[in-house]
């Protein structure tokens, strides 16, 4: 990776350029985790989105009040049911200085979709792009897709020159662990250009004098530092050292809200934290039951499911700071309901009972693998499900260990449980059921479905749900679908995070509910 003697010099840089900017300002932002790779098209992980969004650009974009706008389009028509023209937008030049054209979107296209990445849910239904000049693409789908303009906004364009230049055609294979020259650098149409990153250090990006667009506040370099240690990112805060920390310690919240020098903006994340289980082997690993799999009966399933104590964690360990779950997808997100999202009262004895039906009086043992650096009190939550699933008579190992080598753990299904937290990037609940519920396929069909559940009913719900435009028959297919998954209990949702960030008196921005702070909506200065 880019090593710190480049990081300093890309800091010198960042400087030098604000010295001949005019009311230039800089943001020091801190969070929990790193990102995992520079590859716009390798994987779909919420931070490594949200730095690259600041370099890399869909067609679309989402404004202030999530509202779609244009992006690198600035226009487009739906000229049949499977059919959108996009008018590009002229003038626009990549951070090598190369134009921008419909090849550049083609190239992208093709790469997104290669099967190492995981990022092919943002193109789901595109069939093919034709070109019918260099700055009017047609986007023709396999069937009618009915969020595409949501989709899009993160179908990240490349320029195919660069890529080809320097050998990075292909999409970087992160489950490998392999090193490409695009999971190293950038060269995007953004408002910031990253200039350096030393992983689990810095990330360092400067203004793009050149960008089309115009910010709607004052910062032109920004400085993202990943401190796992809540106690160390918090001391940076106070101290000066940083200027925003957006993975707030929950036990902390309340002091730092007491702080004249400081502020706090807070909201719900359309995110859920849930454990998956294997369904998919015969037989379960890292666990002592032998010749089979418990996860694949639903008594089981259900039990586990049963005796977690979700407003215990909302009050211990969160502090309030979260929303017990009962389905997979957060408020704000098409499809959720309040009455399907009610919680009931955590029952060990009810979850003995199941286990002893299903075979398992004495319950058994298995490991739970947990990132102890990605989400909100990851690792604690995790240990509260140990002493929950002991009572009712389960013997569980916790591995916790930092997000960089879980993800590839689990991506290669080298795990019995886990935990993971997922996004709703589209604000709609297919997102969440395509991904982790469908069967898996190729494409997008179930590529964080790690558990590999298969329901061939609710895959006809899930793929009836990608082309259906009535709104209100599509909004059933996706409460069904939620439904199904609920009450099979294929994942057992925990919480929907809420999200307070903080940052000194003088940093304004924009709440975000996806957790991407975005440096273009953010001003520093002032009182």
């Amino acid at each position: 990776m880019i090593t710190m003697k480049k990081l300093l010099g890309a800091t010198a840089l960042v400087a030098g350029l604000a010295l001949g900017t005019a009311h230039a300002e800089a943001l020091r932002w801190g969070a929990q985790n790193d990102i995992l790779t520079l590859d716009p098209h390798s994987q779909n992980h919420a931070t490594t989105n949200a730095i690259l969004m600041h370099t890399y650009e869909g067609l679309t974009r989402y404004g202030k009040d999530y509202k779609i706008e244009p992006s690198l389009a600035t226009s487009w028509q739906q000229t049949s049911p499977t059919q959108w023209r996009f008018n590009l937008r002229k003038g626009v030049t990549f951070h090598d200085g190369s134009p921008f054209t419909a090849d550049d979107v083609i190239f992208s296209l093709e790469r997104i979709k290669q099967p190492q990445g995981t990022m092919q849910i943002y193109v789901t239904g595109i069939k093919e792009i034709k070109k019918v000049d260099d700055h009017t693409i047609d986007l023709v789908l396999e069937a009618p897709v009915p969020i595409l303009l949501r989709n899009i906004i993160d179908f990240r364009i490349m320029s195919r020159g660069w890529a080809g230049k320097n050998k990075s055609e292909k999409v970087q294979d992160y489950k490998a662990r392999e090193d490409t020259f695009a999971s190293r650098n950038t060269n995007g149409t953004g408002p910031y250009i990253i200039n350096g990153w030393s992983p689990d250090q810095r990330i360092v990006m400067s203004d793009n004098t050149k960008w089309w667009g115009k910010k709607d506040g004052n910062v032109d370099r920004v400085s993202y530092t990943p401190i796992k240690a809540d106690a160390t990112r918090v001391a940076a805060l106070l101290s000066g050292e940083i200027d925003m920390v957006t993975d707030l310690p929950t036990q902390d919240v309340a002091r730092l809200k007491q702080n004249a020098n400081l502020k706090v903006v807070e909201g719900h994340e359309v995110r859920t934290i849930f454990i998956g289980l294997d369904q998919h082997n015969n037989e379960l690993a890292y666990s002592d039951v032998k010749g089979k799999n418990p996860f694949k009966d639903v008594k089981v399933r259900r039990a586990l499911n049963m005796a977690v104590d979700r407003a215990a964690i909302q009050r211990t360990i969160m502090r309030g700071l979260s929303l017990p779950a009962s389905i997979m997808v957060a408020p704000g997100v098409n499809g959720w309901t309040k009455e399907a999202d009610a919680i009931k009262p955590a029952d060990p004895e009810g979850a003995k009972k199941l286990l002893a039906e299903a075979g398992y009086p004495n319950g058994f043992e298995f490991t739970l693998d947990c990132p102890n650096n990605r989400y909100v009190n990851d690792e604690e939550i995790c240990q509260a499900l140990v002493g929950m699933w002991a009572r009712a008579g389960m013997k569980v190992k916790l591995n916790a260990m930092p997000f960089a080598n879980f993800i590839p753990k689990i991506q290669k299904h080298e795990t019995s449980a886990y935990m993971l937290g997922w996004g709703v990037a589209t604000y709609d609940a297919l997102y969440t059921l395509q991904s982790l519920i469908r069967t898996k396929t190729t494409g997008a069909d179930g590529n964080f479905n790690l558990g590999r559940i298969n329901d061939p009913k609710l895959d006809a719900i899930i793929d009836a749900s990608k082309t259906e435009t009535d709104i209100a028959k599509r909004d059933a297919l996706l409460r069904e679908g939620l439904k199904i998954t609920s009450d099979n209990a294929y994942y057992i949702p925990i919480h929907h995070q809420v999200r307070p960030w903080a940052m000194k008196k003088n940093v304004t921005t924009v709440h975000r509910s996806d957790d991407r702070p975005e440096a273009r909506f953010t001003s520093v200065g002032g009182n």
